[in-house]
């Protein structure tokens, strides 16, 4: 397995171990969205462009990365699982399990 992909399954375990979710982003039509959206409890939310240790966007994504920023969006790029905590501590995500109300 790439670290790209084992730092996206740490990503996805970490966000679940918060009570939150993490889908993978697909947008045909719109080329260079961050490959992760992250939703955590109370209505916290943020995109993650995972990349392997020392990679950067390519152009078009950190394009993408400008524009969701102007929109008010927390967008992250993650190339060390390390950072994974941190992140989502400034999306709002509380460390430890949190339940999700129905």
């Amino acid at each position: 397995m790439g670290e790209e992909k084992s730092i996206e399954q740490k990503l996805v375990r970490a966000v679940k171990g918060r009570g939150g979710i993490c889908p993978k982003l697909v947008s045909p039509g719109f080329d260079g969205m961050p490959d992760r959206l992250v939703l955590l409890p109370h209505g916290r939310m943020g995109f993650v462009e995972v990349k392997a240790p020392g990679e950067k966007p390519r152009p078009i994504q950190a394009s993408r990365h400008r524009l969701l920023r102007r929109l008010g969006f927390k967008v992250y790029v993650l190339d060390s699982a390390e950072d994974i905590p941190h992140i989502l501590d400034e999306i709002g995500g509380r460390n430890g399990r949190n339940s999700i109300p129905d």
